[in-house]
């Protein structure tokens, strides 16, 4: 998805409205790997459903079979701080949208679209992208900068092209994803930047909390139809700006949003 040019440029403007001193991103680096856990955790999920989804189709389990496809995919939205940024091709392979050629949303299509087990290939494929992925994670080069990237695009994803139904739209599961979205945002955010933000900036890293907690609220939602489509893509343009003005107090450069998230 092809981050919108038009609204870019408006948040980009508005990010110049905060003022900053740049700080040392030194101490980020061991607040980092207490992240990896969770990314080896939340790819470890998918593999596991991935597997479990490829057994079951092949046992013509329509309905377990769907059920894995939803286990495996709650790991991976959880991820997807990280995987856009980190691992562009294998993101590509496995979750590519509108693209529905491969990984996900192959499988998404035959299984909730037409109600067929048939997905022997494609299944096999997602595990092998799945397995490849999680064999990198543990010496996997991650770096302040390129996860806070990532916090900011997916932020503005969820508001601005999950909000409207998404990319699960076969399945029904869109809320889902935007519910794991933000839980990896906030543990993102939590683990990593939040300390060293409140010690530059007390006021700035309260607000980006604030904001994460209103985003939480209104993906609690009981279903699509009850989102506040309006408030959601608001909070989290504020959150992306927000986070924008936070990455010059912890001597980082100002993520942007022109490239793509896939």
């Amino acid at each position: 998805m092809m981050i919108k040019v038009r609204a870019a440029a408006h948040l980009a403007a508005l990010g110049l409205l905060f003022a900053a001193n740049p700080s040392s991103a030194a101490a980020l680096d061991d607040a980092v790997e207490r992240y990896r856990p969770y990314m080896v955790e939340g790819i470890g999920d998918a593999l596991t459903g991935a597997r479990a989804l490829r057994e079951r189709a092949a046992a013509k389990d329509l309905a377990g079979a769907k059920r894995a496809w939803i286990s495996a995919r709650a790991g991976w939205e959880r991820s997807e701080v990280f995987t856009a940024g980190f691992v562009p091709e294998l993101d590509a392979l496995i979750d590519a949208w509108p693209n529905a050629n491969s990984g996900f949303h192959a499988v998404e299509a035959r299984l909730f679209g037409a109600g067929r087990t048939d997905v022997d290939n494609d299944a096999a494929a997602l595990v092998g992208h799945l397995d490849d992925l999680y064999g990198k994670l543990h010496d996997m080069p991650l770096t302040p900068q390129g996860l806070l990237n990532g916090i900011v695009r997916l932020a503005y994803e969820v508001g601005e092209s999950k909000a409207d139904g998404g990319e699960s739209r076969i399945s029904g599961t869109s809320l889902d994803d935007m519910r794991n979205n933000v839980a990896g945002i906030e543990f993102a955010y939590r683990t990593i930047f939040a300390d060293a933000l409140r010690a530059a900036d007390g006021g700035l890293a309260d607000t980006a909390s604030a904001k994460i907690e209103q985003l939480k609220t209104i993906v609690a939602a009981p279903d699509l139809p009850h989102v506040d489509i309006h408030k959601l893509r608001r909070l989290s343009e504020e959150l992306v700006i927000v986070l924008q003005a936070g990455s010059a107090k912890l001597g980082l450069q100002r993520p942007t949003l022109e490239a793509q998230s896939r």
